[in-house]
């Protein structure tokens, strides 16, 4: 993409009511505008972020065997009544009659409308385990939205639900998740830690969040220091495995971490050591659920079991804000000059900067590197504007593109350009081809191959 042709509003001022980090540079770097309290529009530099992080979603979801699908924004309130959550659920569902008077709702999550499918369609164990999932558009008319993204009234989710024959059926696939988010998080260059925390409106005992420590979450935390040098990694998992599911799940919950919802400070002491300790905020980008047949029982939700029976099927939910994760990458990777994306979620894999627009050679080293890296399947951000250099470089860092290559007619003269990475500021000089060259390497591919992970 060129900057000439793309629509990228920067703002040089700090909007005075933007508090965190995240909202600021997401508003001066024109990914976002407020529409109303709460509700905003997405542009196109983030909205590419949007689809970056849905992407990773995607991918790790299906990688667990689970399957996508889209349900509805708008539900019948029928339905919810059936599960006595509508009169419960509370002032943040938004309620909304029809033309013909039938009482509907905008979705704030999908237990009910999801269970209606199931017990349509599945009559039989032998259909069983089943997950189903979406990612889309929900709405909870928060009391106080603030924070930007990070606490909207409107947020992209993805939701997913098992139907299992039984508990420790459902326990699998509730540790199949917790192992398929941890991968999740850090594809995106997160740590995201499970902490117990409380089940709220959704129900069940089971349940942990997933949080970014990060000095504006909205969440106390309580947890052993030591957790915060497990890592996934690169291992692979056999999602069918139940104990390798559940070793996983054990290594990253045994150690002591809490929301402040469930913190408890006397068992706190007794199993920490002293120097491991912390108290700290923590940012909510995901959780799990563990519900049994809340929902099974009542809205008859049953399936026939190896003896013929008609039984409940066991169920939980499991949801990442994925909206709210473009706020929590970049509350979490951010310096005095702007973001600084990871280079699996950045809206561009590398920038192009022109130090000197109309010179010819300048120009032409600029088109080459820019159609060489378009060609190994990635996308560059060419700053082609006959903006001065310090603003260009202003831009590129206010934007956090991880890679930025620039071309000037002093480095031309000894045929080199700059490679600079953003996270670290180090910079080398390199021939315009050696440069494409280390791209390439950094993301993994190919010429003329599509074979990038972005």
């Amino acid at each position: 993409m060129r900057l000439s042709r793309y629509f990228m509003p920067i703002l040089k001022e700090i909007p005075a009511d933007a508090q965190i980090a995240s909202h600021r540079l997401m508003l001066r770097a024109g990914m976002i505008k407020q529409s109303s309290a709460g509700i905003y529009s997405w542009l196109p530099l983030g909205f590419k972020v949007l689809r970056r992080l849905e992407r990773i979603v995607h991918e790790e979801q299906m990688r667990a065997g689970h399957i996508p699908m889209l349900m509805p924004t708008l539900q019948s309130a029928e339905l919810w009544k059936e599960s006595d959550r509508y009169d419960a659920y509370g002032p943040e569902m938004l309620r909304i009659t029809d033309r013909n008077g039938r009482d509907m709702l905008y979705g704030p999550t999908n237990e009910e409308l999801i269970t209606d499918i199931f017990r349509t369609h599945v009559a039989s164990y032998r259909d069983l385990p089943l997950t189903l999932y979406h990612i889309q558009w929900k709405f909870r008319d928060e009391i106080r939205p603030r924070f930007g993204v990070m606490r909207g009234r409107e947020f992209y989710m993805k939701d997913g639900y098992n139907f299992d024959l039984t508990r420790e059926d459902a326990l699998h696939s509730y540790n199949r998740h917790l192992v398929s988010y941890l991968r999740t998080y850090e594809r995106m260059g997160l740590q995201a830690i499970p902490m117990r925390a409380e089940s709220g409106p959704i129900g069940g005992n089971n349940t942990h969040e997933f949080l970014v420590l990060a000095d504006t979450g909205e969440s106390g935390v309580f947890y052993d220091s030591a957790i915060t040098d497990l890592k996934f990694g690169g291992r692979e998992i056999d999602y069918r495995d139940a104990l390798q599911c559940q070793a996983v799940m054990e290594e990253f919950t045994s150690r002591y971490a809490r929301t402040d919802d469930t913190h408890d400070q006397e068992v706190f002491e007794r199993q920490v050591p002293e120097e491991r300790r912390r108290a700290a905020r923590g940012i909510e980008v995901g959780q799990i659920f563990y519900f049994g047949t809340k929902y099974s029982e009542p809205m008859g939700a049953m399936v026939q079991g190896p003896d013929g029976r008609q039984v409940p099927v066991h169920m939980g939910s499991h949801g990442i804000g994925v909206s709210r994760l473009a706020g929590a990458v970049i509350e979490a990777c951010h310096d005095e000059k702007g973001i600084v994306w990871p280079e699996n979620v950045a809206p561009f894999h590398a920038g192009i900067v022109n130090l000197r627009q109309g010179d010819g050679q300048v120009d032409r080293v600029c088109e080459k590197i820019y159609d060489s890296i378009r060609a190994l399947g990635l996308e560059p951000f060419y700053d082609d504007t006959e903006e001065r250099a310090g603003g260009k470089f202003a831009t590129m860092d206010l934007i956090g593109l991880p890679w930025r290559i620039t071309v000037g007619p002093r480095g031309l003269k000894n045929g080199v350009v700059e490679l600079t990475r953003r996270k670290t500021g180090e910079s080398e000089e390199l021939s315009p081809e050696r440069a494409v060259a280390r791209i390439s390497e950094i993301y993994g591919v190919r010429e003329n191959g599509r074979n990038c992970v972005p």
